[in-house]
Formats: structure tokens, C-alpha cells, sequence
């Protein structure tokens, strides 16, 4: 006798990784659950998070291929520029900046991006609100709120246990849930990685004067300081700290901030005041050792969390999402089982290598950088110039910013699966 599923993908996690691949999965005919512990309406609310997202052009593509175009693109902040330069601490006695900076212009790649921008800025919480809207569409089934208490992978299928004490179960359970993924510690899967000694300060400004979709890079010897425009001229600050310092900046009083902020602003967009709560977050890396096990397999921060140092956290999360939609969608096409290690080893093969590749950079570049060492800011000011000097090489960062180099899965090429 057949055996009877719930779903034919359980998705632990709803975030934003995790609800792109449930769309994905069932704009091809399959059916997706998503599990989470926070409901669609608390996650979109400007208090829960705070943060908010640079999404290289390829990503958006998926979001528009997916039906998402008209909730996401009102909030969506084209990122024309971006300019990169090396700085020193702020205050009286600072030394005058060095004289390397770095420039991306949209308009170099327009001819191979079709006119797209180098990338856009989104606040999570219309991300989130897009992506509830799309599942709500789709009619995927959502648990929520449910915690998942316990994983079994068997030979046939994997059963989910939730904490009121339901069983779910499916050919494929997804861990998309996070660091302290339960779906990852079931499936005997480890992690490598490290704490850094930053925090991250995030907030939202409303500017004096207007951005014109410019986004600044200055690195700083505390860690990099980024003003990313976002729509209705605000800009959101994602500000590396010590943990000291981040500690210090959370506590303290509006005006206080705002002097520190100041200080580092520096006067080119005029005043900025702030526009919402401080936000903090510890940093590090941490990596999973590999990205599936027989019947599970790990999306999003499960199975990487980088330094948010290039900004591409979530895009390595919804690119992973692209490709494990289509190894999944052509291999139940075929009439294979989608849970089988075969099946799940063609995403492994696709994902990892780009996967380690740019955590070993996230982590080289924010310790090349997060210093005052003066060799090292020799080398660094002088591979800046180079690059900026250097047609191709600039353009080749750029479209890989915006994610259209290597193998993409079809999806982040704007194709329906």
C-alpha cells in the first residue's frame, strides 16, 4: 500500500528563503508546507526586524517570475551606484582620507543587465509582506505558529514532529529555520565557523537630501560602515562595531546617537535624522558541513551565515532556492523520488562550491579590511584603484554583485520553472 504524505516538501521556516522556495515549488505543481513559529502578520511589522536587504538583480527576477512584481516593486529602491572608499575613525584629529575609492555605475552593465540597476534595497518587512501575500495566493498550506520539536528521516519519508505534538510527514523535509536549525541537528549535519568580534548596528535614517539610488561603502578600522538608500529618500545604516561600542551606541540616547552618527556621516546628504528603533546583531560565520542528508536538505542560514560585509547573505539563500526548486521540480517531472540522495546530491553539487567560495571571501574581505594594520590598508587602497581603473574587471564585479554570473538556475534568469 502507498504510503500517504502531507506535502510533498515540509519547509521548516517561513522567512524569506524558505516561503521563495514553497512559490517556486508550487508554481510547478508541487505542493509545499511551510512551518514557523512567528505568523506572516508579526513578521511584517517595522518592529521585528529592522533590516534591510540588498537583493542582487537576478533575485529579483525570481520574485517577478514568481507573480511578486506588484507588491515588491513599490518599495523597492534602485541601486544606481555604489562607491567604495577607505577611511579612517571619525573625529577632530582624523586623518584626511586616502585618496582610493572604488565606483560601480549601473549604466556600465546596461547593455548586458537590460537596463536593470546593480541591485535594489528592500526593508525585510516588505519582503516578508510580499512573500505572505504570494503564499496566500498560492493557497500553500502554512503552520503557523508551530515550532518544530523533532525530525525522523527514514528510508521512505521524513516525519516531522511539531511541539503540540503533531506528525507531519513527507518525501523531503527543508531546513530553512535559521542558525540553530532543528532540521540540520536532526540530520547529524555540523557546523563549522567562528564568532567575529563586531557587532552589527542597524537603522533606518530619513536624509536632509536626496540619495539618488547611490549607496557608500567606507571601511572603517571598527568594521565597514554602509548608507543604503532606500526609498522616500531614507537611507538604511548597517554600521560594524565592536562589541563594546555596538553595545554602547543600542543604549544610548537619541541625541547621543545621533552625534555618533553624525560624525561618521559626514555632511554630503545633509542631516540625518533617525527613523525608527536601533537594532544589534552578533556576527559571524558559520557553515554547514554539507547541505543535505537522506531525505533533508538545508536552505538559507541553515547552511550558511555570512558577514554581511558584500551583502549577499540573502541572495546566496534565494539563489539556493532557485536551483533546489529546479533540481526538485525536474526530478518529480521525470518520476523520480524527490527525497532520494540521488536527487538531492545534483543541489549539493550546484550550490556548494559557490557557497564556500563566498564565505571564504566574506571572511578574508572583513579581516582585510576591519583593521588600522598600514600595510595592509596600503595593499587594499591599491587593489581598490586597480579595479576601479580596470574596465572589465569592474563590470565582471558588478554583474557577479548581481548575480548573473555562473550556472543560474532558470528562475534568476526571469523563467518560469
Amino acid at each position: 500500500m502507498a504510503e500517504t504524505f502531507d506535502a510533498d516538501v515540509i519547509i521548516a521556516g517561513a522567512g524569506m528563503a524558505g516561503a521563495t522556495l514553497a512559490l517556486a515549488l508550487k508554481s510547478a505543481g508541487l505542493e509545499p508546507l511551510l512551518i514557523d513559529p512567528v505568523v506572516f502578520d508579526d513578521q511584517v511589522a517595522p518592529t521585528f526586524d529592522g533590516r534591510a536587504s540588498a537583493i542582487a538583480f537576478a533575485s529579483f527576477r525570481q520574485w517577478r517570475t514568481l507573480g511578486l512584481a506588484a507588491e515588491i516593486e513599490p518599495y523597492a529602491q534602485r541601486i544606481e551606484q555604489i562607491l567604495v572608499t577607505d577611511g579612517f575613525s571619525p573625529g577632530a584629529a582624523a586623518r584626511a582620507p586616502t585618496p582610493f575609492y572604488l565606483r560601480f555605475d549601473s549604466a556600465e552593465i546596461a547593455d548586458r543587465s537590460d537596463g536593470e540597476p546593480l541591485g535594489y534595497m528592500l526593508e525585510n518587512r516588505r519582503t516578508r509582506a510580499a512573500l505572505a501575500v504570494g503564499v496566500g495566493r498560492a493557497a500553500i498550506r502554512v503552520e503557523a505558529p508551530a515550532r518544530v520539536a523533532g525530525v525522523e528521516l527514514g528510508a521512505s519519508g521524513a516525519s516531522v514532529t511539531l511541539e503540540d505534538g503533531r506528525t507531519l510527514r513527507a518525501p523531503l523535509v527543508v531546513g530553512a529555520e535559521g542558525r540553530g536549525s532543528v532540521v540540520r541537528k536532526a540530520a547529524g549535519v555540523g557546523v563549522t565557523g567562528w564568532d567575529y568580534p563586531q557587532t552589527g548596528v542597524v537603522a533606518t535614517v530619513r536624509l536632509a537630501r536626496g540619495h539618488e539610488g547611490v549607496a557608500h561603502e567606507y571601511f572603517l578600522p571598527g568594521g565597514p560602515f554602509a548608507i543604503l538608500p532606500l526609498t522616500e529618500d531614507r537611507a538604511s545604516l548597517v554600521w560594524t562595531e565592536s562589541r563594546a561600542r555596538a553595545a554602547a551606541l543600542k543604549a544610548a540616547s537619541p541625541q547621543a546617537f545621533h552625534a555618533h552618527l553624525q560624525r561618521r556621516f559626514g555632511e554630503f546628504l545633509g542631516a540625518a535624522t533617525l527613523d525608527g528603533p536601533v537594532f544589534t546583531y552578533p556576527l559571524s560565520l558559520q557553515l554547514a558541513e554539507r547541505m543535505t542528508a537522506p531525505r533533508a536538505v538545508l536552505l538559507g542560514d541553515a547552511a550558511h551565515g555570512v558577514h554581511p560585509i558584500a551583502g549577499q547573505g540573502l541572495n546566496l539563500g534565494l539563489k539556493g532556492a532557485a536551483a533546489l526548486a529546479q533540481v526538485l521540480v525536474e526530478a518529480a517531472r521525470l518520476g523520480e523520488d524527490i527525497g532520494s540522495e540521488l536527487v538531492l546530491e545534483r543541489y549539493a553539487r550546484w550550490r556548494s562550491f559557490d557557497t564556500v567560495m563566498l564565505a571564504a571571501a566574506t571572511d578574508v574581505f572583513t579581516r582585510l579590511f576591519s583593521n588600522d594594520n598600514p600595510v595592509l590598508r596600503l595593499a587594499r587602497g591599491v587593489g581598490m584603484a586597480a579595479v576601479n581603473r580596470i574596465g572589465p574587471a569592474r563590470r565582471f564585479f558588478m554583474e557577479d554583485a548581481g548575480g548573473a554570473t555562473g550556472d543560474l538556475p532558470r528562475l534568476l534568469r526571469g523563467e518560469a520553472l
